[in-house]
């Protein structure tokens, strides 16, 4: 009696826990169940009541339960499995061995001789400790690690640069895009917003706020090739300069011999636009090849007439093949010189590489205003392929509906930008014959990261499919997450992965284990949110790690993580993204994860590029020479962010910089400056891991009139606009001051409208609290 007394009174107890702690009441059959096993089962639910009521030794979701128990009375072992939420915490090994010291404890003598293993799901919880985070080395898990093997030469290299990084991202190649965008829903038959407008945003573009003007850079000045489905130039021009014609505008495209010849395979031509579904503008049309040489006897020159003075993005495109040269010779010409780079033309091909963003004059200038390609090479007797070249971002070109979007391409959503990139519809961007643009959207992102692979890696419809052999490193999925806290308080940052692929592979094709993807999930998130608490916010909240099947992460068939950052519908959340310094410093956060994960899966050596200098100031020497002085930046959240040498950078007039000098010290003399012309200096600082972004812009004129100036400048501070917060009055407050973006606000919609924090949501088109104009 005594024993059933005790055997009811520990299954009681156990029910009235799960209760009372919100689980689900258990479905276990206890008459199944030997005693010993019913005894570990109430001792390992008493250890999670203390990991969820007092976080003693870990913080656990209240969600968090056993899912089976087993015993091995063989070997005195016990398994003991719960469910998915407990792999929702960072697992490091101080904190893992906590957690089964006290488990160990609280099962007690009974079990003193036992040893357990503890899963979430499928994997024991020392297996979700990422390899970077792992002091014992002999625990490493190299099944994780990137396979070792020959890469291609970089796809774009810019041989103009004064610098290249040894120990950053060169020859890396990144796919990462910046949320939604704009596009066509087939069930309203318009064109809208696949999230509402608040806070003066919406999140289709406000990640495009840290992207483009920041992370994107950040990775490129490290030495990656970055890939993005999205238009990534605001400039609403467009002018493409092709063998086959010239669209939107004029131009000249010439070859400086007769023999080029006409490839046998299409290529790029504009056809009679907008784009219909299926249509491809890279089947369309041709392209132009010859063999190379050595010497480089011939080119071919492609030179837009500019509509308007101003930066414009350059893209080339070509036909890549296996018989094709690797260091294809291209120059971008534009009001600061000329800008060298060799393309990989085996890869790549068929779709828009991106070589940079220039400025160019209004007109017709062939000294300063084209793009040109000679079929000179190390390779000789290969193969150089020429096809359009593109300036500038334009506008949406693709037809849905009958309608194009009437936006600028770089808020479309990527299923239009991937069709005017040339990508495949039925393996990338059209999964649902036409009648879901939401779903196909969200879909080809990770199919395109895949079809920039290729085979085996290829997109997961046809693995097998060529695609354009670009071996991509690593992809992200920015985006702001949904949710609203009433508190005051910031609802954070969540980091999504997928251990489990399309197929319910627990490995990538190359067999490499995709617990690589929690291992860069969780490192992001651990960047991030150190970084946020230490420079914003100390109490920063940091949600969970979700192993979930969200397109963006199980898609991918390389390491992914899908970024939730923040809450675009919590006032507080936005308050910090509004913020350039947070975007600038949340945007570092990123590349530093990138960098640490790459370098651990990689065996690599890393250091983190330099922070922008300052205390930048020049001082006229004599009539025809300037010194510029300058001091670099210490950054106090990575000690080997230093500067080891800098390059300066000089324009004339209001042209484009020039592709800069390196110099050993802070200071540099610049000799034979000309009366009466303005010359404008910005320096970068750089070392191993790359180029800082650039400083401010000083700028010097000899007057003829002999008076000395001392010019100060006064520009203090880049800023969020202002806010209040005022009882159920809350928002952001243009009409009061409207902040001092850096540079362009890409992300911003129009004023705020809606103040009333008590305003319910109603659906996008009538947001509630929050809701903005999008007049901008």
């Amino acid at each position: 009696m005594i024993r059933l007394f005790l055997v009811a009174l520990t299954i009681s107890l156990f029910v009235f826990s799960c209760t009372t702690l919100g689980f689900k009441k258990s479905v276990y059959d206890y008459s199944e169940m030997d005693r010993p096993t019913r005894l570990a089962h109430y001792r390992a639910e008493k250890f999670l009541n203390s990991c969820i009521e007092d976080g003693d030794p870990v913080k656990l979701l209240r969600y968090t339960r056993i899912d089976s128990l087993i015993i091995d009375y063989n070997i005195n072992h016990i398994d003991i499995y719960l469910n998915r939420f407990l792999a929702h915490i960072p697992f490091r090994e101080d904190n893992t061995s906590q957690i089964y010291d006290e488990l160990q404890y609280i099962l007690g003598r009974r079990f003193a001789s036992y040893s357990v293993s503890l899963y979430s799901s499928i994997f024991p919880i020392e297996e979700l400790i990422p390899n970077y985070f792992r002091k014992d080395l002999a625990t490493v898990d190299r099944s994780r690690n990137a396979l070792t093997v020959v890469k291609p030469m970089p796809v774009v290299r810019r041989i103009s640069k004064a610098w290249l990084p040894e120990k950053g991202l060169y020859n890396r190649n990144i796919a990462l895009w910046h949320s939604h965008g704009w596009y066509y829903e087939q069930k309203l038959d318009r064109w809208e917003w696949q999230r509402a407008r608040l806070f003066q945003t919406v999140e289709d573009i406000g990640p495009m706020a840290f992207t483009t003007p920041y992370l994107i850079p950040m990775l490129e000045n490290a030495g990656a090739n970055v890939h993005v489905p999205r238009e990534r130039d605001i400039q609403t021009n467009e002018i493409v300069v092709d063998n086959d014609s010239i669209v939107n505008g004029t131009g000249q495209y010439t070859e400086a011999s007769s023999l080029w010849q006409t490839g046998q395979e299409t290529g790029f031509s504009p056809g009679h636009g907008p784009y219909v579904a299926g249509e491809n503008p890279f089947k369309l049309g041709s392209y132009r090849q010859i063999q190379s040489d050595r010497n480089g006897q011939t080119n071919i020159q492609w030179i837009p007439e500019i509509p308007e003075s101003g930066k414009y993005a350059v893209y080339v495109s070509y036909f890549s093949a296996d018989s094709n040269i690797s260091d294809a010779h291209y120059s971008v010409y534009h009001t600061g010189g000329k800008t060298d780079f060799l393309v990989n033309q085996k890869i790549g091909g068929s779709t828009w590489i991106y070589l940079g963003n220039y400025k160019f004059k209004k007109g017709l200038h062939a000294d300063s205003g084209k793009v040109m390609l000679s079929n000179k090479s190390e390779e000789n007797g290969r193969y150089v392929t020429a096809d359009a070249v593109r300036f500038g971002g334009g506008m949406g070109d693709v037809e849905r509906g009958g309608t194009t979007s009437g936006r600028p391409r770089y808020v479309e959503a990527a299923r239009y930008y991937l069709q005017y990139a040339g990508m495949p519809d039925t393996l990338v961007y059209s999964f649902s014959n036409e009648h879901s643009d939401y779903r196909d959207d969200y879909q080809s992102r990770g199919e395109w990261v895949n079809y920039l692979m290729g085979d085996p890696y290829g997109p997961n419809k046809k693995r097998d499919a060529m695609g354009l052999g670009i071996p991509i490193d690593l992809s992200l999925a920015f985006h702001t997450d949904a949710g609203i806290s009433p508190n005051d308080t910031v609802i954070g940052t969540l980091s999504i992965y997928s251990t489990w692929d399309a197929d319910s592979a627990l490995t990538f094709p190359d067999e490499v284990s995709r617990l690589a993807n929690r291992d860069f999930a969780d490192i992001m998130q651990t960047q991030i949110v150190d970084d946020i608490r230490k420079k914003y916010d100390p109490v920063w909240n940091r949600r969970g790690l979700w192993d979930r099947q969200y397109s963006e992460a199980f898609r991918p068939n390389t390491p992914a993580a899908l970024l939730e950052l923040l809450s675009h519908q919590n006032f507080l959340d936005v308050k910090f993204a509004s913020d350039p310094r947070f975007r600038f410093d949340v945007s570092r956060a990123i590349y530093k994860a990138m960098l640490r994960f790459i370098a651990e899966r990689n065996s690599e050596e890393y250091i983190v590029q330099p922070l922008a200098v300052d205390h930048l100031r020049a001082e006229f020497t004599n009539d025809q020479q300037v010194t510029l002085h300058w001091k670099p930046r210490e950054d106090p959240l990575e000690p080997t962010a230093q500067a080891d040498k800098y390059v300066v950078y000089t324009r004339i007039e209001d042209n484009e910089f020039d592709n800069g000098i390196l110099v050993n010290q802070p200071e540099y003399i610049v000799n034979n400056l000309q009366p009466r012309v303005i010359y404008g200096f910005r320096i970068t600082a750089v070392n191993a891991g790359g180029e800082s972004f650039p400083s401010e812009v000083i700028s010097v004129c000899r007057a003829d009139s002999g008076i000395t100036a001392l010019i100060i400048n006064g520009f203090d501070r880049i800023s969020g606009p202002a806010a209040i917060n005022s009882g159920d009055f809350k928002g952001f407050a243009d009409f009061i001051d409207m902040g001092v973006p850096d540079g362009y606000d890409i992300g911003y919609t129009g004023r705020q409208f809606n103040f009333n924090s008590h305003s319910p949501w109603t659906d996008d088109d009538a947001p509630g609290f929050g809701a903005s104009y999008g007049d901008m």
